[in-house]
C-alpha cells in the first residue's frame, strides 16, 4: 500500500484515537522522498499490511525519522560543497525553493562529481524553529 494510501486511511483513524498528528509534523517531511525515506516507508507499509505495526506506530516512526534526519544534517555534516551548473527551472512556493539544475558539478575539498539533472529543494530552517516553539 503506497504511503499515500497509508495515510489516506489511517488519519481519520488516529484522529479518532485521538493522537495530534499535526502536533508531530514539526519537522521538514521532504527527507522521505530520499532513497532512505523511501526505504523506511515502504516497510512501514508492509508491516502496516501484514498486521505487525499499527498505523499509529508507523506514523511515529515517520515523524522521528523527520526529526532525526533535520538534527543530523543540521549538527553531524561538517563539510561543504559548491554547486555550479546550468538552471532548468526554478520555483518558489510556500517558502520552499525548488532548483532543477542541469550539467551540475558538485565540488567539495575531496571529490568533485558532474551530475546531468538534478532537483534541489530548500526549506529555511527558520520556519522549522518557529513550528517548533
Amino acid at each position: 500500500m503506497p504511503i499515500l494510501n497509508f495515510l489516506c486511511i489511517w488519519l481519520p483513524i488516529c484522529r479518532r484515537e485521538g493522537i495530534d498528528i499535526r502536533s508531530s509534523m514539526a519537522t521538514f517531511e521532504l527527507y522521505r522522498r530520499s532513497t532512505i525515506g523511501m526505504c523506511l516507508t515502504d516497510t512501514l507499509d508492509d508491516m502496516v499490511s501484514s498486521g505487525a505495526l499499527s498505523p499509529e506506530l508507523a506514523i511515529q516512526v515517520l515523524v522521528q525519522f523527520d526529526k532525526s534526519m533535520t538534527s543530523a544534517l543540521e549538527h553531524q555534516v561538517k563539510s561543504k560543497v559548491t554547486v555550479k551548473g546550468h538552471l532548468h527551472t526554478y520555483r518558489f512556493c510556500d517558502n520552499v525553493w525548488t532548483f532543477i539544475l542541469t550539467d551540475a558539478i558538485f565540488k567539495n575539498e575531496e571529490i568533485t562529481e558532474t551530475i546531468n539533472k538534478v532537483k534541489i529543494v530548500a526549506c529555511d530552517s527558520k520556519l522549522l524553529e518557529t513550528k517548533e516553539e
